[in-house]
């Protein structure tokens, strides 16, 4: 009960939270038009539809009006050189009803917040807080919520640095609280700390649960599949398709899952997988973010195969490939599972006659159903080289305790029995430990094929 107070302490209202209100958006795309910050995979107006996407999740959000203002630095403190603002801010200020403003950059510092939301008279949002603000909206489970609490421990650090500068540049003096020898800023960071601490050690008892029913799946031997993606790339609704899973339900928006979730379903050789759903990736994602997602993110280290699901219908499909690819290698996974990564182009039904150019990518409509009895059949071929696990032939004496042994421990996928002399052919996926157990009880059966 001690736990649970303290846990929903930490989960208490966000100090950083927009509120429940409506917000009218104007978005300020900052395009880099030459030298090392231009991506060559990308344009201008496809990050502003990103960023419309971004901010269209989010309910009673609305998009005022969209700018793209040209700039060569967008990490300097005004983001914009010094004409470019100005015109930025007479614009601003002729906008009808705005609420907020969504600056396009990864991640502005609070000084430069401060500076802009003074110049502007309205919120300022960057892709950190805007994100940050849909995962706290699509948060359902303790995990998520906590993870979310965590990505904001950075934010609060640097609004706190603000704050002190700001309190002494207005009073001066002694910077000291009364008495106790801290300062205010040692004094709030020592709380943050602590916050901080409480909400590790806390995803850290989840990240051990979670462990412990993956070991119990592990005992059960059914083999893993991650499904990862670009955000809204279809993942759920293959995983749908997948497993006729009549209660899952996809939504078209950008982090509709944030939750590991996990869904059983069946190979074409009856062998059962779990298809795990993870969160999705987006473009400049930072890094804190990521971090603060990791324990999530821990349990694709552990499936067997990962399946990467391409919505090859996006301009920015390479864009998304190269994303999603980055955040991989950085989770630092082992070499096979990213060597054996099944590739999805999804969404085909939308492009006439599409053939995948990339070697390996299997061409499939999740919505439709094309092209999944290939991709079931691709996954099944990897999963038994990845485990270990064989398709056998066996032959066995209908008398004995066989049969019933090989429902138990394997699956088992065809009977044949020969009644002349009451044996059967049974034919079974099995795990190599159990195999190795099968032939040590019955040394005397025959196996027909491998």
């Amino acid at each position: 009960d001690e736990d649970e107070a303290a846990l929903e302490e930490l989960l208490g209202p966000s100090p950083l939270a927009p509120g429940p209100g409506a917000q009218r958006v104007a978005i300020v795309h900052p395009a880099v038009k030459w030298g090392p910050r231009k991506s060559p995979l990308t344009t201008a107006d496809l990050q502003i539809a990103e960023a419309i996407a971004l901010v269209d999740t989010l309910q009673n959000w609305t998009v005022l009006d969209k700018i793209i203002i040209p700039t060569k630095n967008p990490n300097k403190k005004f983001v914009f050189g010094k004409g470019n603002f100005q015109l930025l801010t007479e614009k601003i200020k002729k906008l009808p009803h705005v609420t907020a403003i969504f600056l396009n950059v990864e991640r502005i510092s609070s000084l430069t917040k401060k500076e802009l939301e003074g110049a502007w008279g309205v919120k300022v949002f960057d892709r950190y807080t805007m994100v940050l603000h849909i995962f706290r909206c699509n948060a359902r489970t303790k995990e998520a919520k906590l993870q979310v609490a965590l990505a904001e421990i950075p934010l609060l650090r640097s609004n706190l640095k603000n704050e002190v500068s700001q309190r002494d540049q207005q009073r001066g003096g002694s910077r000291y609280i009364m008495g106790s020898g801290e300062t205010f800023l040692e004094t709030q960071n020592r709380i943050l700390k602590e916050r901080e601490l409480k909400i590790r050690n806390a995803l850290e008892k989840l990240r051990r649960k979670r462990a412990l029913l993956r070991t119990q799946r592990r005992k059960c031997e059914f083999p893993m599949v991650s499904v990862m993606g670009y955000t809204n790339c279809g993942k759920t609704t293959l995983i749908k398709a997948l497993t006729g899973e009549a209660g899952l339900q996809p939504r078209d928006q950008l982090f509709a899952t944030l939750d590991i979730t996990a869904h059983a379903g069946y190979l074409p050789s009856h062998m059962a997988v779990i298809y795990v759903d993870t969160i999705g990736f987006l473009t400049d994602l930072p890094h804190n973010l990521v971090e603060s997602f990791s324990a999530t993110l821990e349990e694709v280290a552990y499936s067997d195969l990962i399946v990467h699901v391409r919505d090859i219908t996006h301009p920015e499909t390479l864009l998304q490939k190269a994303t999603v690819l980055s955040v991989l290698r950085n989770l630092n996974l082992p070499s096979h599972l990213l060597d054996s990564m099944v590739e999805v182009h999804n969404k085909v039904d939308l492009i006439e006659r599409y053939k995948p150019t990339e070697e390996n990518a299997l061409a499939v409509s999740a919505l439709h159903g094309h092209g999944l009895e290939e991709l079931k059949q691709e996954i099944e071929k990897k999963i038994l080289t990845a485990t270990g696990k064989k398709i056998l032939t066996v032959n066995i004496n209908l008398e004995g305790p066989q049969l019933s042994w090989l429902y138990k421990e394997a699956t088992v996928q065809e009977v044949e029995v020969i009644p002349e002399d009451g044996t059967a052919r049974v034919k079974v996926v099995i795990g190599s430990s159990a195999f190795g157990r099968y032939k040590n009880l019955f040394p005397s059966s025959k196996i027909l094929m491998s």
